[in-house]
């Protein structure tokens, strides 16, 4: 399905084009470079407060917190004009669009003050800390130990694959408070200043380059976290995990739907006339109506899924063909495969090699495609466990 065109919804949409006619920046303010998911550039720090005070950032949000209380369609709309633009929603995605927006829902009002407000205002920068050695896809196995004595806890353990962590300036980390409860319990949430005694971030390459360093391993040893950094209540991360997430995949599909529409324009040249490329655009077309139909009444959660599976895996397999329909120039690396806009991030653009090897991420962040496959099983189709 497709919404009919709102008229309030049509009319938000006009506020923020004309918004941003006003005050985005220029090429020139925009040239320096994220240099990772936590590194936030002076002009975008700036350019990320301006949505803030105007209530552009979050429009879902009330005002104190960067929005205007819109409604799902006009959020939907407000990053569709973001997308139609090429305009990155925020040089530090995982602290605007899960740290915060977790503070948000579980935090406490001093919390929501200390931490959320300067994260949304990119004050400061967040990454978040899931992922360890010997618990990626199966977070509820984390090893991550925080031991609470009086008003402080104690943490000792290890993350992998944290995004941006030598960048940011504070960590959203899931560590276990008991180990003696079941697993998906005794876990609890906590933030962790990069700054504090103990805490040892050391970034390394990914498949795209040796010096492209977002990946973090980061070290624990006796940190020392006050109470008040507890996210939440003791021993219920796991909820906490789960609104984490579903913050990530609420709208994820609205960006596989724009590397749909990036390789429809960047493929052109080789697809068209094939059957891949048909398929491309049948996912696109497909990817947007089962996401609009999450903007209606009879909307059930676990479809997010279906989007998040359908979305990713397509990127990932239209990539595939676009490498391999561009023959040995698509291993040229680096490379610009793209049209440059100086508010976007040139990752999307760059070499056919390294388009489908980030591709990869979709289908592990946020919860892997076999992850998705078990909930699409159990909560849609009803099989059995």
């Amino acid at each position: 399905m497709k919404l009919a065109d709102d008229p309030e919804v049509e009319d938000f949409r006009a506020e923020f084009s004309a918004f941003l006619d006003a005050h985005l920046p220029t090429e020139a303010e925009a040239r320096e470079r994220s240099r990772s998911s936590a590194h936030v550039p002076g002009w975008a720090r700036r350019w990320q407060r301006t949505l803030f005070d105007g209530g552009w950032l979050l429009p879902g949000q009330p005002p104190e917190y960067g929005g205007r209380n819109a409604t799902l369609p006009q959020q939907l709309a407000h990053l569709e004009e973001l997308a139609r633009r090429r305009i990155y929603h925020s040089f530090n995605p995982q602290g605007l669009g899960i740290v915060a927006a977790s503070l948000l829902t579980f935090g406490t009002d001093e919390q929501k003050r200390r931490w959320a407000v300067p994260i949304l205002r990119a004050e400061i920068t967040a990454a978040l800390g899931m992922s360890e050695p010997e618990a990626g896809s199966d977070l509820a196995s984390l090893r991550t130990r925080a031991v609470l004595d009086g008003d402080t806890f104690t943490v000792d353990g290890q993350k992998i694959w944290t995004s941006g962590a030598h960048d940011a300036d504070v960590l959203l980390a899931f560590v276990r408070t008991d180990p003696d409860a079941p697993k998906h319990r005794g876990i609890s949430a906590l933030l962790i200043p990069t700054a504090a005694d103990g805490v040892v971030r050391r970034p390394f390459g990914s498949i795209a380059a040796e010096d492209d360093l977002d990946f973090n391993e980061v070290f624990l040893t006796d940190v020392r976290v006050p109470r008040q950094n507890l996210v939440g209540p003791l021993n219920e991360g796991w909820r906490v995990a789960n609104g984490s997430l579903g913050h990530e995949r609420t709208l994820l599909w609205l960006s596989y739907a724009e590397r749909l529409e990036d390789l429809v324009r960047d493929a052109a040249d080789v697809g068209a006339g094939q059957e891949w490329y048909a398929t491309l655009l049948t996912d696109l077309t497909a990817l947007r109506l089962l996401g609009h139909r999450q903007l209606g009444p009879d909307r059930d959660p676990a479809e997010i899924s279906v989007l998040k599976l359908l979305g990713s895996e397509a990127v990932q397999n239209a990539s595939l063909h676009a490498l391999e329909e561009h023959g040995a120039d698509a291993l040229r690396h680096p490379a610009r495969t793209g049209p440059y806009h100086h508010l976007h991030h040139e990752v999307f653009v760059s070499s056919w090699f390294e388009r489908y090897a980030r591709s990869f991420a979709g289908t592990i962040a946020g919860g892997t495609s076999e992850i998705q496959r078990n909930i699409i099983a159990e909560r849609i189709l009803g099989l059995p466990r």
